[in-house]
């Protein structure tokens, strides 16, 4: 993963090398900075420490990677003057005649939280159903249709999502979208049409949802989280508010039954609105899954379900249950705004639900992420003890606390053992309250099951080990 590190006045980007440990991916990147002309002859370089640091590793590595450079020639030490780059031309690349840019390095891991794992989206039962739903479809399924999406796949959800999700849905108040964020923003432009200026948010939490909203026109104010979740006590002056009640993002944690209680109690006595983003509520795995809060007040609250984290985000498949108050503004600006889903998708959804097939997936995916998320607490226990893991009911990303000031140096050490990790600061709103605790995000959706021990090894070897 590329990198700019800025130590003594000097940037250096540097790309560590996909095998070979940690000395070589440093001499590669280093001498490829000194060929490349981007370090001038003569320039002093950081000191074994003070690169150490910055990079996260140990000083003996850098040590290590200069003394090869000043054994091949590429650099200079004397006593008194530092480490510097060799008084020495450095030949010039002849332009090619068609010059292609140079590609970045690639991870060999990806724990960014998020995504599922892709390797094992059920193709051969998704293209049965898809030629199912295609053979039996009549010819005006392929026309504009209803705005609102096939009625197909709103019945369909509608007895799935009761049954799965203690969910009440009309599928007349069901709309079809393409995925959480288009219905994000269509509810966004409606509450601005409505004299929304402002709209409550969790104070971690994905930064693409909170700018669909401001961009939108809507104000984000962020709400205090702690062990109990999302602290609903706080709404007071606010007129709606997005939530990830049954597994907050990222902190993991489920919203405590009082505080449910009082999100409800209070959308019912000021007229609010809930928006209930359930991303990952069919993956819990050491009891039964925490039931949708819009069953408690279905007129207060839309709930906002997708298919991107159950089968693939490719699939751009989405859907809201909406209050009967608010169902004619969402499907008539998705009506003149042309924001459409397509039709073949939808049909093939729905055959995959009604047929079974979408509860089978499910089940043997739950079953896969469990085995990794039991995998990651065994390995770090053994490996890492000092690393506590959190948020591990549910969902497919766990978070790692980390000793205060820690979370940037272990981001960096993780980049160079070939991780694409992300800290918690990355998910704090810019105005959250209170003192950031550091700890990592790491989702165990993504690798395939071969690459998945790898992946574990390389990530405690960038954490403390105590």
């Amino acid at each position: 993963m590329a990198k700019t590190w800025a130590t003594s006045d000097l940037d250096l980007h540097l790309e560590p090398a996909g095998s070979g440990g940690l000395r070589r991916g440093l001499t590669d990147a280093l001498r490829e900075a000194v060929r490349s002309a981007r370090l001038a002859p003569g320039t002093r370089l950081p000191s074994s420490r003070s690169l150490a640091a910055d990079l996260g590793i140990a000083r003996n590595t850098v040590a290590d990677a200069y003394a090869d450079l000043v054994a091949e020639g590429w650099l200079t030490a004397r006593q008194g003057s530092g480490t510097r780059v060799a008084e020495r031309p450095v030949p010039q690349r002849a332009p090619d005649t068609a010059p292609r840019p140079r590609e970045p390095g690639r991870p060999a891991y990806d724990l960014v939280p998020g995504t599922p794992d892709l390797a094992s989206f059920p193709r051969t039962e998704w293209l049965k159903a898809a030629r199912r739903a295609l053979a039996a479809a009549p010819y005006d399924v392929l026309g504009y249709g209803d705005p609102r999406g096939r009625v197909e796949l709103r019945t369909a959800l509608s007895v799935y999502l009761a049954r799965a999700r203690g969910v009440r849905a009309d599928p007349e108040h069901i709309v079809i979208c393409s995925g959480f964020a288009d219905g994000l923003a269509l509810l966004g432009a409606v509450l601005r049409g409505r004299g929304l200026r402002s709209l409550a948010v969790e104070s971690y939490g994905l930064d693409v949802h909170r700018n669909l909203l401001e961009r939108a026109g809507l104000r984000t104010v962020p709400l205090p989280i702690d062990e109990l979740g999302t602290d609903t006590g706080k709404l007071a002056g606010a007129r709606a508010v997005l939530l990830t009640p049954a597994h907050q993002f990222p902190m993991g944690v489920p919203l405590h039954p009082d505080r449910r209680a009082a999100a409800v109690d209070w959308a019912r006595r000021t007229g609010g609105l809930i928006l209930e983003d359930d991303y990952d509520g069919e993956f819990r795995y050491d009891r039964q899954p925490v039931g949708a809060l819009q069953g408690l007040d279905p007129e207060h609250l839309v709930y906002l379900g997708t298919a991107s984290k159950s089968l693939a985000p490719g699939l751009r498949l989405g859907w809201m249950v909406l209050p009967a108050s608010l169902a004619g503004e969402v499907v008539a600006l998705k009506r003149d705004g042309g924001w459409s889903t397509g039709v073949l998708d939808q049909l093939t959804l729905a055959e995959f639900l009604t047929s079974g097939a979408y509860d089978r997936h499910v089940r043997a995916a739950r079953l896969r992420y469990r085995r990794r998320r039991d995998a990651l607490v065994a390995a770090l226990a053994a490996q890492a003890p000092g690393v506590r893991v959190t948020g591990i009911a549910a969902g497919l990303h766990a978070v790692l606390q980390l000793p205060a000031g820690a979370e940037q140096s272990v981001v960096r050490a993780a980049a160079w053992q070939g991780l694409a990790l992300h800290g918690l600061a990355r998910y704090r709103h810019a105005h959250a309250a209170g003192a950031h605790r550091d700890a990592l995000v790491v989702g165990y959706g993504t690798p395939p099951d071969h690459a998945w021990a790898g992946a574990l090894d390389a990530l405690c070897r960038a954490l403390p080990s105590a």
